[in-house]
């Protein structure tokens, strides 16, 4: 299996999906415990979420699990949260603090180079070249980075996640102008919403977002109580939830679009 896939589109609005895969090569799946394999930190169904929102955009997936490797993690290993609670460019544990792997099976240094070669970097040259193919044909590439995660994980974070939680590292990362609204349509909606809160803003999103060289980066971390049924196995969509939520991405992304397509050339 390729560890990306890419759909390009013409319009300006680039869609990452860095924890949406659930591949684990068997090699690496054999290093696995019985927690791990569960793959309970997938990003479950936000590829679907986002399907057919918003007409020719470009989208960048990556089909590895991360606990393969972390495709939102510096691959130098530096923590995005320096000073809080985290998991690692190849994590150790669940985001409930419990091991992923065997005892004394863990990936050694040589085996997590291997990775961010095999993996993180595949991932990362894609989603760069779609982001400079889009910037060079509208002089300008939002990159929405699309994530999700239990609402209430009591090792990361304190009480319970709004519903949209937005990521702009304290407003580096975009023009303002998009961030607010990004915001306005977030707090307009029936949903929570919180701007630069315990997310503001993964490695992609501050790798990326240069709004100065034409490149803006949001990321939107959605709670998964506002798409699953359940947060724990099957992790199934429910379909009314997810139709309520889907009005609300859709009208993120075409505003997003369309203050794109306004810009001078």
């Amino acid at each position: 299996m390729t560890p990306v896939e890419i759909q390009s589109g013409e319009g300006p609005v680039v869609l990452a999906f860095p924890h949406v895969g659930t591949h684990v090569p068997e090699g690496i799946r054999a290093d696995m415990n019985a927690e791990g394999l569960v793959l309970r930190d997938t990003d479950w169904n936000v590829f679907e979420l986002y399907d057919g929102l918003l007409s020719q955009v470009t989208t960048v997936r990556a089909t590895f699990h991360r606990y393969v490797i972390d495709a939102n993690r510096d691959p130098s290993g530096e923590s995005l949260y320096p000073g809080q609670t985290t998991t690692g460019l190849v994590p150790h544990t669940t985001f409930d603090n419990v091991p992923i792997w065997r005892e004394e099976h863990e990936p050694s240094m040589q085996e997590v180079a291997r990775r961010v070669a095999a993996f993180h970097a595949p991932y990362h040259a894609a989603l760069a070249a779609e982001l400079d193919r889009v910037r060079r044909k509208h002089g300008i590439a939002i990159l929405f980075d699309c994530h999700s995660i239990r609402s209430a994980i009591p090792w990361l974070f304190e009480g319970v996640l709004p519903d949209f939680n937005i990521g702009t590292d304290g407003g580096k990362t975009c023009a303002a102008a998009l961030e607010t609204a990004v915001h306005e349509i977030c707090r307009a909606s029936d949903q929570t919403t919180v701007l630069n809160g315990r997310f503001r803003g993964g490695w992609t999103t501050r790798h990326y977002g240069r709004p100065e060289q034409g490149i803006h980066a949001i990321q939107m971390e959605l709670a998964q109580s506002s798409h699953l049924s359940t947060e724990a196995p099957p992790f199934d969509l429910n379909p009314e939830k997810a139709t309520a939520l889907r009005i609300h991405l859709a009208a993120i992304l075409h505003k997003l679009s369309d203050l794109a397509l306004s810009q001078p050339q």
